[in-house]
């Protein structure tokens, strides 16, 4: 009878713990659907409009992720390395104040696309001295992350409003940013989303398909072993922050081609976001485990909600404790799976 019953466990275990795999693994997924279900249903009911069918809304929430996204993609790199950046956010605000700084610059001397090219070139210059800052005072100074970030973070807010003058910097000659910004690809997909989603893919096609990404997983799981594998720990985690840094810089130029000028605060409503994301993506904030994809989903989901609030005419204000909340659970959520041994270092999003 004993025999019989742990028979019996030891079938009922690895089953269950296999359906909270799976939902673990999946969970991003299925909460998305779940809100889209929700705020389809509670408009058709209360308001008889479609929220998952509405061109506007659609578009809305691709165009607000675009910006996240890209924050995202570069969190998501250094996170997984065992670091973290707070400077993403206004490094965008500055690069947006440099690309319509540069542009107004470069338009009395040369035609509106050449000074595009001057203003967006100079903004991805500019955005590579924090990376470059910040890596070498990670990798090579071991200044902790979160400290050496935290003061470019406010480095960056002070410099891109000294370059505004404290207030926007409006683009004088709008002929190319308002193509860039407003033209949509097959009169559906705006043209930035298009930009963002080939950025992104570049940056998840080097993290998981190259010699690169195994790299950054390696020093996010274990430093000391990555460095006796052969790695060059300090040059890599260098180059991370450099990278994620320059994704910073075009989401500001984008940005800036968006709303027709460069604002030093663009970035500052994406900090928290950002960071939501990932973490929401499964990325483990000790390092070692995350993906674009589930950065991806994650940044639908935080950019989703404020987009459904306002669709349902709910007050905006609870977007806030909405995305804390979903924070907390997918942190205990990621914290079951690692408990169990489940789903190996990179995340399964």
């Amino acid at each position: 009878m004993s025999t019989e019953e742990s028979a019996s466990r030891g079938d009922s275990i690895p089953r269950g713990a296999a359906v909270l795999e799976f939902i673990s693994n999946a969970w991003p997924w299925l909460f998305f659907l779940f809100l889209l279900t929700v705020f389809e249903m509670w408009g058709r009911v209360g308001f008889g409009q479609s929220f998952v069918t509405n061109p506007f809304v659609l578009k809305s929430i691709a165009v607000a992720a675009s910006f996240a996204l890209l924050l995202a993609a570069g969190q998501t790199l250094v996170i997984i390395s065992g670091g973290i950046d707070l400077s993403l956010a206004f490094t965008m605000g500055l690069a947006a104040v440099v690309t319509a700084f540069g542009m107004n610059m470069a338009s009395p001397h040369v035609g509106p696309i050449l000074s595009f090219f001057f203003g967006a070139s100079l903004a991805l210059m500019v955005s590579f001295i924090p990376g470059f800052i910040n890596g070498f005072l990670v990798a090579h100074l071991h200044v902790p992350a979160f400290i050496a970030t935290l003061g470019f973070f406010g480095i960056n807010r002070s410099a891109a409003f000294i370059f505004a003058g404290g207030v926007d910097e409006p683009i004088a000659d709008r002929t190319v940013v308002s193509v860039i910004g407003y033209y949509e690809v097959f009169g559906v997909v705006p043209l930035l989303v298009v930009v963002t989603a080939v950025a992104v893919l570049g940056v998840h096609y080097v993290l998981s398909q190259t010699r690169y990404g195994q790299y950054t997983y390696a020093i996010g799981g274990s430093m000391e072993a990555a460095s006796r594998a052969g790695v060059n720990v300090r040059r890599h985690i260098w180059s991370l922050y450099v990278f994620a840094s320059l994704l910073a810089g075009l989401a500001g130029v984008l940005h800036a081609t968006r709303f027709g000028s460069g604002r030093a605060d663009s970035g500052e409503p994406l900090l928290l976001s950002a960071v939501a994301a990932v973490v929401v993506g499964g990325a483990s904030l000790f390092g070692g485990r995350g993906t674009i994809i589930g950065a991806l989903i994650g940044t639908l989901i935080i950019a989703t909600i404020p987009s459904g609030l306002s669709f349902l005419r709910v007050n905006p204000f609870f977007q806030f404790g909405v995305e804390g909340v979903i924070i907390i659970v997918s942190v205990l959520i990621y914290m079951s799976r690692d408990r169990f041994n489940w789903g190996g270092g990179r995340g399964q999003t």
